[in-house]
């Protein structure tokens, strides 16, 4: 006889126990506001935490050299397109000539010459002008997006180079909530698993999230990996800045190990063959076998495994050092066989390991002690 018990998958995750971080809210997509010439600061007109919408000036330079260098490319547009004119009036007069051998044909090609020089030179007026009159609107900085001043970064009457920091904007919409997870954690956050975040400002309330993003890189000065969450619904009252905890659920098994079903097992059941983990599985015929396993982690007294197991198959629990491979064998259910199948399926429960089996009905006491292994 040997203390054995079925084992059974750990409905689709992997057993490991929850991770809790503290958490804060951030736009999940945010800028710097700036100018893209420079200038002197006129006028601001929004301040930080003000709310603005998409084409909404914010802000203003002094546009007196932009506005006249405007006016100078208009002027300059004005005298290419008379002369392109006066140049195609001339060419049309001396096609004619030209087809009566009224004139010479090099006078007809300096023609032809000036016309083109005049037509390009119109379309440099033209481009000069645009870029003119972008550089007068430049001097208005306007919000590419909706979302709300989180940052005042230059003051009135400043002046300010091109690309230099005015305002920062969040933009509306989705938030993130976002944690720095240790690298000890790091295998146990993947994309798509689910949380659950609270926030002390909204008592009483949980919201659902999913992680979305873990970095691929630590921080450079704190060693961590910024670990981005997505909330289910966030609503109005989850402002940005807001901070919480948000509580990790143990990753999913499609997640974790690519559809390899995970089983927690008590400590005891492991066996080492050499380096490898395994453990004593009762065939059919009620003959041991040795069955290799993937030992995801470690608790204080259970392991997680995959590979090599399925669904209702009996592993021994104890005296695995005293049993070989093709023993027959008859699995006994340990005394506390309720608490033990606790241990196997969910964590922090009693300790599964070597327990006494049940006395042979019609005995005192004559039961084998922990562990022990009686082959048949």
């Amino acid at each position: 006889m040997v203390v054995a018990l079925p084992v059974h998958s750990l409905s689709g995750t992997d057993g490991g126990d929850s991770l809790q971080y503290p958490v804060d809210v951030a736009a999940r997509y945010s800028n710097v506001m700036s100018f893209r010439v420079a200038g002197k600061l006129l006028e601001r007109k929004v301040r930080l935490g003000d709310t603005v919408h998409r084409g909404e000036v914010v802000a203003r330079l002094d546009p007196i050299d932009a506005e006249k260098q405007a006016a100078v490319a208009r002027a300059a547009l004005d005298a290419a397109e008379h002369r392109l004119v006066f140049a195609r009036q001339q060419l049309d007069r001396d096609k004619a000539q030209f087809a009566q051998n009224l004139i010479a044909a090099n006078q007809f090609e300096q023609t032809e010459d000036a016309y083109i020089a005049a037509l390009a030179g119109r379309d440099q007026s033209a481009d000069q002008s645009v870029v003119a009159r972008n550089t007068l609107q430049y001097n208005s900085l306007a919000a590419d997006h909706d979302g709300v001043i989180t940052s005042e970064n230059a003051d009135t009457g400043q002046v300010v180079t091109a690309g230099q920091a005015v305002y920062g904007l969040a933009w509306a919409g989705d938030v993130d909530v976002n944690l720095d997870a240790a690298a000890s954690d790091l295998g146990k956050i993947t994309s798509g698993q689910r949380a659950d975040v609270t926030f002390p400002a909204l008592p009483g309330r949980h919201f659902a999230a999913r992680v979305r993003e873990v970095a691929p890189a630590a921080d450079p000065q704190s060693r961590t990996y910024r670990v981005k969450l997505t909330l289910a619904q966030s609503g109005p009252e989850v402002r940005l800045g807001m901070t919480g905890d948000a509580t990790l659920s143990p990753p999913s098994q499609s997640t974790v190990a690519g559809g390899v079903p995970m089983f927690r097992i008590p400590a005891t059941a492991i066996f080492h063959r050499g380096k490898e983990p395994a453990v004593w599985v009762i065939r059919a015929d009620s003959t041991l076998e040795l069955r290799p396993v993937t030992v995801r982690s470690y608790a204080e007294r259970s392991v997680i495994v995959s590979g090599g197991l399925s669904n209702d198959e009996s592993v021994v629990l104890a005296g695995v050092h005293t049993v070989y491979a093709g023993l027959h064998v008859t699995a006994v259910k340990p005394l506390f066989a309720d608490e033990v199948s606790d241990e196997i399926a969910t964590p922090g429960a009693m300790n599964a390991g070597p327990v006494p089996i049940n006395a042979r009905p019609g005995t005192v006491n004559a039961g084998p002690v922990a562990g022990s292994v009686i082959p048949q």
